[in-house]
Order: structure tokens, then C-alpha cells, then sequence
């Protein structure tokens, strides 16, 4: 069974702050994926320049194998300290860990992780380790299909304090919650967004303090492949679909032309859909053997409006698409399930389109411009063109 990691975190800035105090730093290096969440002290300009500093230089070290302690020692020598309150302007959590699971967790002064395995919230076993002084707490990861590592800063288990909550959100409250509402099919970036929601509702949409939240989950990977429009020369057809039916993938065809030649292809109908559950997005298709079947360029604006909105860090609406309309199916299938993604794009000249704003370098644009978001959420991504 082939497993990958995924990663997603989602940023809260303090209330009336236009920078966030907290930075994420993400590195994929081989087998082996770098997480690092840093959390300046303070908020504003300063926290943002602390917090991105530490967590650019430890994410691009640990990346490139240099060793922990040479890692830490570096970061901790380099970071001034408060005068006031004698502690270091920046805390920080690193996950170094390969797509076996295998890997390792080091903590410096931020909330301790989160171990979600077999649905249920659980603490890691922490090691002490002392490095120039300071306390850094170190845990060994050995993930299975489904686990998820969730760092955070502060700013989760200050939420609430003074308004909905004496005390701020307890970790086992916070376990508790996420015990309650983690499903077994969400992403890393949709449980991230779980928890940072929670806690900008617990501050009453007014946050006290930058809160971060990072996830990253081990799962099997999920090929899919998109087919998008039919290819120049017509003789090709059955070589282009032939190319987009190979392999163990899920299968997506957008376009009425390219869902007729897959449809000949086959030897299936293509039945049409007469449910509009949006008003904007054509109604969807059916072919026997394609898992969906959608309209073309409406459709793929619209996915990449939802693209643009879900790789927002600080947007905080649900992760997953329980609309049916082809657009948001679509972003289901490729922002929440697969792992990666194969473009097959054809540049052929759509006759229908003839008289409309509707050219074949709107479609590139569109295709490429959701390729580069589909990077941006750490999916694998390959684009054929024909």
C-alpha cells in the first residue's frame, strides 16, 4: 500500500493586526516532508519577522538533513531574549517525517501536539532534551494510514480567555472537541481549519492572540485524472483517451465535446443530468466508468474560485464540499481526496464556443492557474497537453 503526506494549516491574526505573529513553513525533500510552526513573541510587524526568520532557516536545515541538535542550536543561539520576561522571541514546533511515517517531532516552548490514531486524540510520548540551555522535548513518529500531527500556537489555548472562558481552552477540552468533529476523510488542511474555527469562535471573531494551527496526515495516495477538452487532431482521440484511462486513477472528464469522445471511446451513453443545484454551474453527466462528469469552462471558473478560497490560510469556511453541483464535486475529488493530479488538456478549437468570450487560451489559463493552486495545497500535479 503506497502512503504520502499531506500538509494544511490555517492563521488567525490578532484582532486590529494586519500581520500574523505566527508563520508555517512547509519543505518536501525526497521521502521526506518539514513542517515548522514558529510563534514570534507579541504580535504585529516584529512577531511576523521573528516567527518567519526562525521558521525559514529551521525548515530549509532540517530539510536538507543537517542534524537536530546542530538544527536547534543554531536557531536558539541566533533568537535574542525578552529582557521583561526572559524568554525567547520565537517558540517553534518541527514534524520531520517520511511518507513510511517514520520520522521524528521536536518541541520548543508552543502547545504540546496532538496525536489523532484510530479516531481518537492522544498525547505523544515526550522525550526532554536540553540544548544550550533551554528545554526542547523531542517524540518519535512512527504515522500509520489515517494519523494526523496537529502543532499549534498559544493563541488555541489562550482562546476565550476573558470573554467566553475564565481560563482559555484546556487541552483536554480541545482533544475532547477534536475527538467530537475529526472525520476519517478529512484533509489535513480541513482539520486545521476545524480546530483554528473553533477557536476564533471561542474569541468571538475578535482574537486576542495570532493562533496558528498546523496538520499533517498520513494517507494513501489517490491518482486522478482530468480531462479537459478533445485534442487538435481528431485521429488522436482514441490514443489521448486511451492515455487518460490508464492506470489506477479516478477519472473526471470536463466538457461536452471530450464526454462524447469518452463516451464513443467506451461504447457507454452519456446521460445528461437535469438538477441545477446552482444556477451557475451546468448540470452534470453520467458515463459508465468515468467517477464524474461535468461541463467545461463554467464549471473550471468556478473550481477555481473555490481554489483560490481554499488555499486562503486565513479563510475559515468548511474545508469539504457537500454541495452537487459539477463544481463543487470537482473540488471534493481534487482539493480533499486525491494526493495527485493528471491534466490531460486538449487545444482543440470548440466550435460551440464560437460567438462567446470562450477561447482556447481562457481554458490554458484557467488550467494552469488550478494546476499552481493544486501545488500550493501539496498535491503532485502533471499537465499533457494535445
Amino acid at each position: 500500500m503506497e502512503l504520502c503526506l499531506e500538509y494544511g494549516y490555517t492563521s488567525l491574526n490578532k484582532y486590529g493586526e494586519e500581520l500574523c505573529g505566527d508563520k508555517v513553513e512547509c519543505a518536501v525533500n525526497n521521502n521526506y516532508t518539514t513542517l515548522v510552526l514558529a510563534d514570534g513573541l507579541g504580535s504585529g510587524v516584529k512577531a511576523n519577522i521573528l516567527s518567519t526568520l526562525t521558521s525559514k532557516i529551521l525548515c530549509t536545515m532540517v530539510a536538507n538533513d543537517i542534524e537536530m541538535s546542530d538544527c536547534l542550536e543554531t536557531i536558539i543561539q541566533s533568537l535574542p531574549v525578552c529582557k521583561v520576561r526572559g524568554v525567547a522571541y520565537s517558540t517553534f514546533s518541527v514534524i520531520h517525517v517520511n511518507n513510511e511515517g517514520e520520522g521524528y517531532l521536536f518541541e520548543f516552548d508552543n502547545p504540546q501536539a496532538i496525536y489523532y490514531h484510530k479516531g481518537k486524540c492522544m498525547n505523544f510520548v515526550r522525550k526532554e532534551l536540553e540544548i544550550c540551555g533551554k528545554k526542547v522535548f523531542q517524540s518519535e513518529l512512527k504515522l500509520v494510514d489515517g494519523d494526523i500531527v496537529m502543532v499549534m500556537s498559544d493563541g488555541t489555548i489562550h482562546a476565550g480567555i476573558g470573554m467566553t472562558l475564565n481560563f482559555g481552552w484546556q487541552r483536554p477540552e480541545i482533544m475532547e472537541h477534536l475527538d467530537r468533529t475529526i472525520k476519517p476523510y478529512m484533509s489535513a488542511r480541513c482539520v486545521a481549519c476545524v480546530l483554528a474555527a473553533a477557536c476564533n469562535d471561542l474569541y468571538l471573531d475578535k482574537p486576542g492572540d495570532d493562533t496558528t494551527v498546523a496538520a499533517v496526515r498520513i494517507r494513501k495516495i489517490l491518482n486522478v485524472n482530468i480531462m479537459v477538452g478533445p485534442p487538435v487532431d481528431k485521429n488522436q482521440d482514441n490514443f489521448y483517451v486511451a492515455k487518460f484511462m490508464d492506470g489506477d486513477a479516478k477519472r473526471v472528464v470536463c466538457g461536452g465535446t471530450s464526454s462524447q469522445i469518452v463516451a464513443r471511446y467506451l461504447n457507454k451513453p452519456l446521460r445528461t443530468s437535469f438538477d441545477f443545484p446552482d444556477k451557475d454551474v451546468p448540470p452534470i453527466g453520467f458515463i459508465d466508468g468515468i467517477d464524474l462528469t461535468t461541463e467545461g469552462v463554467l464549471t473550471l471558473r468556478r473550481l477555481l474560485e473555490l481554489s483560490e478560497k481554499y488555499i486562503s490560510v486565513s479563510d475559515l469556511t468548511p474545508k469539504t464540499f457537500t454541495k452537487t453541483d459539477g463544481a463543487s464535486m470537482l473540488a471534493n475529488v481534487l482539493f480533499e481526496e486525491a494526493t495527485h493530479v493528471q491534466f490531460f488538456v486538449g487545444r482543440s478549437v470548440n466550435v460551440a464556443h464560437q460567438g462567446l468570450p470562450i477561447d482556447t487560451s481562457m481554458k490554458m489559463k484557467l488550467v494552469e492557474r488550478l494546476a499552481a493552486n493544486l501545488k500550493i495545497m501539496g498535491k503532485q500535479v502533471t499537465v499533457n497537453y494535445n
